[in-house]
């Protein structure tokens, strides 16, 4: 656990906890922890048992808002984009009158970028570092969408050009995972909603409206994901057809190979006839003049299917 004391966004360390339960005379606490350190912290700052539930709780959290008497309990979702592999982490926070309260399982960038943010703009208010801290959260899934879009359409790319079977499972993937997110994203876009519209007398009301530019960020993202969604879709179609066409052009070529060899093979057929008496079946040249016709009729029939294309 790191507790700092911010004022215009510098950071002083603090060792001893209690003194956070204090309003500082400016500027405010931001005590980052773990989940093992609520224990300490619950009873402190008298944090909900309901929220502190929800941060130990191993399951999947949905994005929302609990107001309670003396502090709000927020639940955002980080995302991060590693090795090929979308990665959601839930950030925990406790926003009180003159303290901030972040709880994570596993490392979040955004906890690290935000402190040049909060020395620029001198941040002093809890509020602010709230609004500057989901900012970022939000900011990382346009990241995360511009990687999605170059994977997609590199992956329509190597469709169009060399279509493997492996494809198929990148798609099936990439759509799930873009699915899971369009899931993630209804539930935060709404949190963030109201952060913008809804009463809340622990965020300035100057400050709240600025949540506003945050909303429309995330509705961009999310109709985007739709987007991805529809790509998805027309990935697959160009999938199947270019299996369909790779099909067409293997039996193209199988036939025209067949088609050249029932003239062979009739010809073959006649001269293997037991019969006794043929006309060439005595002749000294018979085999090297059939041959050579079989030879020149392959050739020649071979020439026209490659000019044609067919080939």
């Amino acid at each position: 656990m790191k507790i700092r004391h911010v004022v215009a966004g510098v950071f002083k360390p603090v060792e001893d906890v209690e003194l956070t339960t204090t309003p500082p005379e400016e500027g405010f606490y931001w005590i980052d922890a773990d989940v093992d350190d609520l224990a300490l912290l619950q009873p402190l700052f008298s944090l909900h048992d309901l929220a502190v539930e929800d941060c130990l709780t191993e399951e999947e959290q949905r994005p929302k808002i609990e107001t309670y008497d003396n502090h709000y309990f927020i639940v955002v979702n980080s995302i991060r984009y590693d090795d090929e592999e979308i990665f959601l982490r839930a950030l925990n926070i406790f926003l009180g009158r003159h303290y901030i309260i972040t709880v994570t399982k596993q490392k979040i960038n955004e906890l690290r970028a935000v402190k040049p943010i909060l020395w620029e703009q001198e941040v002093s208010e809890p509020d602010r570092f709230l609004y500057f801290l989901i900012d970022l959260v939000v900011d990382n899934y346009f990241i995360v969408g511009d990687r999605i879009e170059v994977k997609i359409e590199k992956l329509e790319e190597d469709i169009l050009m060399h279509t493997k079977r492996s494809h198929l499972n990148e798609i099936i993937g990439l759509r799930s995972e873009i699915l899971w997110l369009k899931k993630v994203l209804g539930p935060q876009k709404e949190v963030i909603n109201i952060l913008n519209k809804k009463d809340l007398r622990l965020i300035d009301d100057q400050l709240q409206k600025y949540f506003s530019d945050i909303y429309e960020n995330a509705v961009k993202i999310s109709e985007n994901f739709d987007t991805f969604r529809e790509l998805i879709g027309n990935l697959r179609e160009a999938y199947q057809a270019a299996i369909a066409n790779r099909a067409n052009e293997i039996m193209r070529v199988f036939t025209a190979i067949t088609t050249i060899f029932i003239p062979l093979t009739l010809i073959t057929g006649i001269y293997g006839m037991n019969f006794e008496h043929m006309p060439e079946i005595h002749w000294k040249y018979g085999y090297y003049v059939v041959l050579g016709v079989m030879i020149v009729l392959g050739a020649g029939m071979f020439y026209l299917f490659r000019k044609r294309d067919w080939i």
